[in-house]
C-alpha cells in the first residue's frame, strides 16, 4: 500500500512539474512579449483597451458624469477636495470623451513620446508621464475650485462642476521635458485642427439646431483626420491641409497653451487648458533638473538637434 501510494505521489509530482514547466514557459513568453514594447506603446494599448472596455459599458454614452458612474472615475474638482474618488487623478488620465478625443491624444503621444523616451529612457519616461499627468490634474481642481464658481474664473480656470479627464496633461508634461532638452529643434504645430475646434466652438454657440451642429462635428471631425494624416504623406501639397507651422520646440507649447486661454474666455472651449499648463510646468520643471543634474549630456542632446 505504501509502495503504491509512494508510486502515485512521485507520478503527480512529474506531473505538477511537467505542467508547472508547461505554464511557467507560457508565462515568460507573454512577459517576454511585453517587455520587448516601449513604455509609450504600452500606454496607447491600455488607454485604447480601457476606452473600449467603457464603451462597452456604457460609461460614455451619457458623459452626465454627475448621474452616471462616469464621476467614479472622471476628474472633479468639488470631489477631489472633498476627499471623494481620489483615484480619479489616475483613471481621468485614461479615459477618453470619444474615439475623435483618443485619436488625437495618442497620435500625439506616439510621436512626441517616442521621442522622449528614447532620449531618457523607459522608467524615466514613466514616472515622468505618470506624475505630470497627477500634477495637471491637481493644478486644474486647484483654479477650478478657487476660481471656477464666477464667470470669469470658469472661463479661464474651468468650472468646478466640470469632469475632465483624458491624457493631455500627461501628453504636455513629456512637451515640457523637451522644450527644455531639445528648445532649437524645429518642429511643426498643426494649427488647422486647432482653428477648427475653435471654430466648432463658436457655431455651438450661435446655432440652435441639433441637425445642422451634427452635420458641422461630422464635417469637422473628418477635416481633423484628413489634416493629421495628411502630414505623413510625401506630397507637401497635401501636407498643407493640416496648416501646420515650424516653430522651434520651446515655443511650440506655449502656442498651444495661450492662444486657447485667450479664445476660452469668449467661447467656451472643450479643451482643459489649465490641465496643459499643469502638465507642461511639470515636465518643464524636469527638464530644468535634467539640465542641471547633467549638463554635458543635455547640452550635447540640444547642440545635436539644434543642427538637424
Amino acid at each position: 500500500m505504501k509502495k503504491k501510494n509512494s508510486q502515485e505521489s512521485n507520478n503527480f509530482r512529474k506531473y505538477t512539474k511537467r505542467h508547472l514547466k508547461k505554464e511557467k514557459g507560457m508565462f515568460s513568453s507573454s512577459y517576454l512579449w511585453i517587455s520587448k514594447l516601449n513604455v509609450v506603446t504600452l500606454l496607447i494599448l491600455i488607454n485604447v483597451v480601457i476606452f473600449v472596455i467603457l464603451y462597452l459599458f456604457g460609461v460614455l454614452s451619457d458623459m452626465n458624469c454627475e448621474e452616471s458612474i462616469c464621476k467614479y472615475v472622471a476628474l472633479n474638482s468639488s470631489n477631489l477636495f472633498q476627499g471623494k474618488y481620489l483615484w480619479t487623478l489616475i483613471t481621468s488620465m485614461f479615459m477618453h470623451s470619444g474615439i475623435f478625443h483618443l485619436f488625437v491624444n495618442m497620435f500625439s503621444l506616439y510621436f512626441i513620446g517616442n521621442f522622449l523616451e528614447m532620449l531618457i529612457g523607459r522608467k524615466r519616461f514613466f514616472w515622468l508621464y505618470l506624475l505630470s499627468g497627477i500634477f495637471a490634474g491637481v493644478f486644474f481642481c486647484f483654479f477650478s475650485f478657487l476660481f471656477g464658481n464666477v464667470w470669469w474664473g470658469a472661463r479661464i480656470f474651468g468650472s468646478s462642476a466640470e469632469y475632465a479627464l483624458g491624457a493631455s496633461g500627461a501628453i504636455f508634461g513629456v512637451a515640457g521635458v523637451l522644450a527644455l532638452l531639445t528648445p532649437r529643434n524645429k518642429v511643426y504645430l498643426i494649427a488647422g485642427p486647432l482653428v477648427a475646434i475653435i471654430i466648432q466652438a463658436f457655431l455651438y454657440n450661435i446655432i440652435q439646431s441639433q441637425t445642422i451642429l451634427s452635420m458641422i462635428n461630422i464635417l469637422i471631425t473628418i477635416y481633423v483626420l484628413v489634416a493629421i494624416f495628411s502630414l505623413v504623406s510625401f506630397n507637401f501639397s497635401l501636407r498643407r491641409i493640416a496648416w501646420p507651422i515650424e516653430m522651434p520646440f520651446w515655443l511650440l507649447p506655449i502656442v498651444a497653451i495661450v492662444p486657447l486661454v485667450v479664445v476660452g474666455f469668449f467661447i467656451r472651449l472643450p479643451i482643459g487648458n489649465m490641465a496643459h499648463l499643469g502638465g507642461f510646468l511639470a515636465g518643464a520643471c524636469y527638464g530644468v533638473y535634467l539640465r542641471l543634474r547633467y549638463k554635458k549630456k543635455t547640452q550635447a542632446i540640444d547642440d545635436y538637434f539644434a543642427r538637424r
